[in-house]
């Protein structure tokens, strides 16, 4: 029963550091789109920024799955990243049925997220 309850806690705590992190691309993404409107932001700026959404989200997470666990907080992270990303894929996939973008900028973007949570393990 112990075990149970220590397992149910971990994918607690992935669930509530995937839901911040989330919530935060959720605002930042919703900012963007507000300064795109009043600014007139070109698509470089665009994708600048989106990249910086990516980063600063699952490194929010990662700071936060780092809190609760403690121990080997960088593997926290950076798992945390890795679903984010996953769960990125899938939103794009169900969105749109195909994946936007080449292979390269796909890893781009999993690296980011893998590192940004990383990086977040570590500052935590």
């Amino acid at each position: 029963m112990e075990k149970q309850l220590r397992k149910d806690s971990k994918v607690m705590w992935v669930l509530k550091a995937l839901l911040v992190s989330y919530i935060i691309t959720g605002i930042l993404l919703l900012i963007l789109t507000f300064l795109m409107y009043k600014i007139e932001l070109n698509e470089k700026s665009v994708a600048a920024a989106i990249i910086a959404v990516y980063l600063v989200s699952t490194l929010i997470g990662g700071i936060i799955i780092g809190k609760f666990a403690r121990v080997k907080r960088y593997l926290w992270g950076m798992g945390l990243g890795i679903v984010y990303f996953g769960l990125l894929l899938l939103i794009t996939l169900g969105v749109y049925r195909t994946l936007n973008g080449s292979a390269a900028n796909l890893m781009t973007t999993f690296i980011l997220c893998a590192g940004g949570g990383m990086a977040g393990g570590m500052l935590s």
